[in-house]
């Protein structure tokens, strides 16, 4: 997800966004643990996305 993608949220959906998110990526991570998943940069992707988000959240509420 993009930076401008993100922007153009809500709080509420950045918050329920993120939430989803960080299911997503717990779930990729006990996938790997198990078997090696096909693509592991898409963790990597996914960890950042989070930041995004959360960061974007923080943000809002310092405004």
């Amino acid at each position: 997800m993009k930076q401008s993608e993100i922007k153009d949220l809500s709080a509420a959906a950045l918050q329920e966004k993120l939430n989803q998110t960080k299911k997503a990526y717990a779930d990729l991570k006990m996938a790997h643990a198990i078997s090696p998943i096909e693509n592991p940069l898409q963790i990597r992707s996914v960890r950042r996305t989070v930041a995004r988000l959360a960061t974007e959240l923080t943000k809002r509420e310092l405004q």
